[in-house]
C-alpha cells in the first residue's frame, strides 16, 4: 500500500502526527484509523463476495485484480496456449540489432563494398550534404515575403 514511501518520509509523517495530536491522543488515532481501515476492507469482502454470488457459477473463477489493463494483459500474454512464448524466446534482440546496424553500415558483404569503388573504405556516405549555388546563380526571391 505505501511502497514509495521512504524512510525519511515515514518519520517526517511520525513526528508530525506527534505534533499535531501530542503523545497522549496518538494511540487512539492510530486506533481509529486502524478500525476503519479495517472496516474498508471487510466491505470490501463482503462486496466482492457479493458480486461473485450473483454472478453464478460460470465465474467462479473471477479475479477482480484482472479488471487493470496491464494486470489482464500480462495474464494474457503468459497464457501458453497462444504460443506467444517460443516466440518471444526465438527473438534475439541484440542479433536482430546487430544484423541491421551491419546492413546499414554495409558490413555484411565486404565483397560487394569493395567493389562498390568507394573512396571511404567501402562505406557509403549517406549524410545530406548541401549543395553549393553556382557563381551566377541567385538564390529565389519571394516577392510576397518581404
Amino acid at each position: 500500500m505505501f511502497n514509495d514511501i521512504g524512510p525519511l518520509e515515514l518519520v517526517t509523517i511520525v513526528v508530525l502526527a506527534v505534533l499535531v495530536f501530542g503523545p497522549d491522543k496518538l494511540p487512539k488515532v492510530i486506533q481509529d484509523v486502524m478500525r476503519t481501515v479495517r472496516k474498508i476492507r471487510e466491505f470490501s469482502e463482503s462486496a466482492k463476495h457479493d458480486i461473485r454470488q450473483e454472478l453464478g457459477p460460470e465465474f467462479k473463477d473471477f479475479e477482480f485484480e484482472d479488471l487493470n489493463p496491464k494486470t489482464f494483459i500480462r495474464k494474457q500474454l503468459d497464457n501458453d496456449e497462444l504460443g506467444l512464448k517460443e516466440i518471444r524466446n526465438g527473438f534475439d534482440l541484440k542479433k536482430e540489432m546487430a544484423e541491421v546496424t551491419d546492413a546499414v553500415h554495409s558490413r555484411d558483404g565486404e565483397s560487394a563494398a569493395g567493389s562498390a569503388g568507394g573512396s571511404s573504405g567501402g562505406r557509403i556516405d549517406m549524410t545530406k550534404k548541401p549543395e553549393a549555388p553556382a557563381a551566377d546563380d541567385r538564390p529565389p526571391f519571394d516577392a510576397d515575403a518581404t
